[in-house]
């Protein structure tokens, strides 16, 4: 069955039509002995949290993307939670953000009995367009939260004059975008904002679950630190905490996954970047069907999933049923987040406020997409691709 939050699924949900056929799985983690050692050391130490891989992680992974600081969190919706938090918004407060990403990045704004106000996306690129988000700031707005959808990096430019412009903080959703670069050079994660990353198995890098705050601002850390301990300072003994705090720790045992799949995270970036180029020579010349945007004007995609948009017309669910019969796993993704029942309920969202996201996401497809896909299933999944396309 697929997780109950929405992700992809790391397991078949629909029999193939021949049990001899192998499934290709949606996403596959890659793991091997320099995760098990690393696991099996923190168990031998008996130092299993609040440990020193936890400092470890965090400095490497703060080095990876070029960011003065990081902070390992329990998920980067925690990480996203806590980094909201940490640029002032609060009760009643609205922060412009974008309804084309997975729910966390909108649920996040709600912990803090805040407002999501959604903006419509670019048709190219599926981020937050700078100019429909100036227009969706008001007198209440106190945080842009702009999502770097599917590992392309979103126009930071743009979005920090915005901010300048209106005094306004500025929350970076990277969960899903390890690996990405900005045009003028600079890691996504590393321009200074708070930048939440995600580390669930079918991403960049894995521990499981968990994720990562990078951060310039030593008292940002300092706060972070402390709220995701429960409000506990360092200089206090556990009987006493002197702020709301959560248990948003990450474990050393996660913290030594997330070290070791450090060490390999060039070649699995790597790996990631041909599986994609294979897929765009397999999938040419599908007539209506949209393919991942490429790298422009030197932004490169840290590469996260493989969505493509169904040709108009096409039945999603039908596809979608066809590819499962054949083995081949595939999910819609994503859903619009203002369409979603509890936004419809609480805000009183409709079809038709944001056209562009809509369309995308009627449209939108993941197919397989893994470091370690073979040739053979790439053209697998291509085939089946255009024969539930008719083709």
């Amino acid at each position: 069955m697929a997780p109950a939050d929405g992700r992809p699924a790391l397991e078949p949900d629909t029999p193939s039509r021949d049990a001899a056929v192998e499934v290709i799985p949606l996403a596959r983690p890659v793991m091997g002995e320099a995760e098990e050692r690393a696991v099996a050391d923190v168990l031998r130490s008996g130092r299993l949290s609040l440990g020193p891989r936890v400092e470890e992680f965090e400095h490497r992974f703060a080095a990876r993307v070029g960011a003065p600081l990081a902070s390992a969190v329990s998920s980067g919706t925690a990480g996203l939670h806590l980094a909201l938090r940490a640029v002032g918004v609060g009760e009643a407060d609205e922060v412009v953000t974008s309804p084309f990403s997975f729910v966390a990045s909108a649920n996040a704004v709600l912990y803090e009995r805040a407002r999501p106000v959604f903006a419509d996306i670019d048709p190219v690129t599926l981020n937050l367009d700078p100019e429909a988000a100036a227009a969706a700031v008001g007198p209440r707005t106190t945080a842009l939260l702009p999502v770097h959808i599917f590992g392309y990096p979103a126009d930071m430019p743009a979005f920090e004059r915005l901010a300048e412009q209106h005094g306004l903080g500025i929350v970076e959703d990277a969960c899903e975008a390890l690996g990405a670069r900005h045009r003028d050079g600079v890691e996504v994660g590393g321009r200074g904002h708070p930048a939440a990353f995600g580390f669930y198995a079918n991403k960049q890098l894995t521990t499981g679950e968990g994720g990562m705050l990078t951060l310039s601002s030593p008292e940002q850390k300092q706060r972070i630190d402390s709220e995701r301990n429960q409000g506990r300072a360092p200089d206090m003994g556990w009987l006493d905490h002197d702020r709301l705090g959560f248990n948003y720790r990450l474990s050393d045992i996660a913290c030594a996954l997330g070290i070791a799949q450090l060490d390999r995270l060039e070649a699995m970036l790597a790996a990631r970047t041909r599986v994609a180029g294979r897929y765009r020579e397999a999938l040419a010349g599908i007539e209506g069907l949209q393919l991942p945007c490429a790298d422009s004007e030197g932004d490169v995609r840290g590469w996260f999933v493989f969505v493509v948009q169904l040709p108009g017309g096409v039945d999603r669910d039908e596809t979608v049923r066809l590819l499962a019969s054949a083995g081949i796993q595939s999910k819609p993704y994503l859903p619009a987040i203002h369409l979603m029942s509890l936004y419809r309920e609480r805000f009183g969202h409709r079809e038709g406020e944001f056209p562009v996201c809509e369309e995308v996401a009627a449209r939108s497809l993941a197919l397989p997409f893994f470091p370690e896909m073979s040739d053979g299933q790439i053209a697998r999944v291509a085939e089946e691709l255009r024969a539930a396309l008719g083709l």
